[in-house]
């Protein structure tokens, strides 16, 4: 299975919104990281807001086939014309572990193929 991570930026106090967003189109969980934006007046009088310095971030691993679904869903609840004035993004992720405790067949057969060609997982 592929997966995606969905970065959500959101004033202080709105992650909780995001997560919602999130988890009511199938994502599970999230981790939060507390950040300062770098925004300037400018950036405030494009967009017509004002820009909070206080941030978090949202990252969200989801499979890629619910990706597109989360990022609508964040969009339309956190977006930037709400209170939580957030953006989000999604990037591709190589590889993951420790979301299961079963391992899958192509996944054991490669740590084999590693193991006899003494490279190391």
């Amino acid at each position: 299975m592929n997966y995606e991570v969905v970065v959500c930026i959101v004033n202080a106090g709105y992650s909780d919104l995001v997560m919602e967003a999130a988890r009511d189109v199938g994502a599970r969980g999230g981790t939060v990281i507390h950040a300062k934006g770098t925004a300037n007046k400018e950036a405030e009088q494009y967009f017509k807001i004002t820009i909070q310095p206080d941030k978090e971030m949202v990252l969200i691993l989801v499979p890629e086939d619910i990706k597109d679904n989360v990022l609508h869903s964040i969009y339309k609840t956190a977006g930037l014309k709400s209170e939580g004035q957030g953006i989000a993004f999604s990037m591709a992720v190589d590889h993951v572990v420790g979301l299961s405790s079963s391992i899958p067949a192509d996944t054991e057969k490669t740590k084999e193929e590693n193991s006899e060609s003494g490279k190391d997982n």
